[in-house]
């Protein structure tokens, strides 16, 4: 019995790799999501360039806080250190992503370390609050 207990309390402590792609899965299935919505307010209300830029970023944050919520519930220590680093993740695979469907970005290194930026905060963010 004590070695399951132990067993137990260690995989709380340092969980697998696959937990983190989990956690990152969620995190992108709720950004779709977000953004399927925002997609169908555009098409609905004609809503301006400035106001879907500035929810997209808003959308991102909370992508990348709650990836970074869901990995620090998963440690016991230096959740802010995973938020962090889930927060990177998430804006990794976000770049990854834009870069495949575009074939480059839009707004410059200016903007993309903007965007870096705001997504290890909100990871940060999101593993501290857990």
């Amino acid at each position: 019995m004590k070695g399951l207990e132990r067993r137990g309390s260690r995989e709380m402590k340092n969980p697998t790799a696959l937990t983190y792609v989990k956690c990152l899965l969620v995190s992108y299935l709720v950004t779709a999501g977000l953004l399927l919505a925002l997609a169908f307010v555009m098409y609905r209300l004609h809503v301006s360039k400035q106001a879907v830029d500035i929810v997209i970023i808003l959308i991102y944050i909370v992508g990348a806080f709650l990836a970074g919520f869901l990995a620090g519930g998963r440690v016991q220590e230096r959740k802010f250190l995973f938020g962090l680093m889930m927060g990177g993740a998430f804006f990794a695979g976000l770049l990854l992503v834009t870069l495949l469907v575009k074939g480059g970005t839009d707004g410059g290194i200016g903007k993309i370390f903007t965007t870096f930026c705001l997504c290890t905060g909100g990871g940060m963010l999101g593993g501290m609050v857990r």
